[in-house]
C-alpha cells in the first residue's frame, strides 16, 4: 500500500459529520447570512425572494402535471404547501382553512437548526405559498407571524387570498397570479 492509499483510508475513516443535506444547509446558511451582512436584512430577503418565486413556480408546475391539472383548487394547494414541506423535513400542518385564508404550523424547519438567526431565509417560504397560492387562486398575501428563524420554537405562516384581508399588524408580501 502506498502513502496516499494508507492517508487515503486513515482519512476516509474518519468521523466527520459531513454528507450533502448537511453540506447543502450550511451552504444555504452561509449565503444567506453574508446577503444580510453586506446588503442588510431586507435586501437578503429581496435576492431569496427571487429564487422562491423561481422554486415556486417550478414546484407548482411538478404538482400540476403530477395531479393532471390546470389549477388546484384552495384544498389542494394547502395540501400541495404541506406535503411540499413534507417532502424537505418540515412539519407543516394546516390550522384553519377558508375562503378568506389558510394558516399554517410548523414545528420543524427544513433548514434545522441552520436557520436560526437567518430570517432571510424564510423568504423561501413566503415566496413557494405566495407563488403557488397566487398562480392557482389568483391572489395570495403572505405573513410570517412565528418563525423559528426569529427564535419562536414554531412558525405561523398565513396565506390570505383576499386583497383586503387585515393581516393584524403582521408584514405582508402580495403575490399575484402571472
Amino acid at each position: 500500500m502506498t502513502e496516499t492509499n494508507h492517508v487515503d483510508a486513515t482519512v476516509s475513516a474518519l468521523d466527520v459529520p459531513l454528507e450533502r443535506d448537511g453540506f447543502m444547509r450550511n451552504l444555504i446558511r452561509e449565503l444567506a447570512g453574508t446577503l444580510q451582512d453586506v446588503v442588510g436584512l431586507d435586501e437578503a430577503a429581496g435576492y431569496i425572494s427571487v429564487v422562491g418565486h423561481r422554486v415556486g413556480d417550478q414546484i407548482n408546475q411538478e404538482y400540476k402535471s403530477a395531479l393532471r391539472i390546470e389549477r388546484l383548487s384552495r384544498a389542494q394547494v394547502a395540501a400541495a404547501l404541506v406535503d411540499l414541506k413534507r417532502r424537505i423535513q418540515g412539519s407543516f400542518y394546516v390550522i384553519e382553512e377558508n375562503a378568506q385564508k389558510i394558516v399554517f404550523g410548523n414545528r420543524d424547519c427544513p433548514f434545522g437548526d441552520k436557520v436560526h438567526d437567518r430570517p432571510a431565509m424564510c423568504m423561501m417560504t413566503s415566496n413557494v405559498f405566495g407563488v403557488i397560492a397566487a398562480e392557482n387562486l389568483g391572489y395570495a398575501k403572505v405573513t410570517l407571524e412565528k418563525t423559528i428563524a426569529q427564535g419562536h420554537g414554531e412558525c405561523r405562516v398565513v396565506v390570505y387570498l383576499q386583497p383586503e384581508a387585515d393581516t393584524g399588524g403582521f408584514a405582508a408580501r402580495e403575490y399575484f397570479e402571472s
